[in-house]
């Protein structure tokens, strides 16, 4: 078994929303992990490939960059 160390009032968060969704505390936690994992892998995959682009030196163009700031934001 592993063992790790969580926040008390995370650890109420999870308990409670265990309760609540009739599921046990593991398969929340479970659940909640494989989410942040997953996101995290396309974040990093993600700035990887932002990475090498920039090395490459494919940037936006100056006209690119004063199209995004002159769009209307509201």
């Amino acid at each position: 078994m592993n063992q790790v160390v969580v926040a008390p009032d995370l650890l109420n968060e999870f308990h409670r929303l265990a309760t609540e969704s009739q599921r046990s505390d593991a398969e929340v936690i479970n659940e909640a992990l494989a989410s942040y994992l997953a996101a995290d892998r396309h974040y990093v995959a993600t700035l990887a490939q932002r990475i090498e682009a920039a090395d490459s030196g494919d940037f936006a163009s100056e006209e690119e960059v004063g199209g995004l700031f002159s769009q209307d934001v509201g």
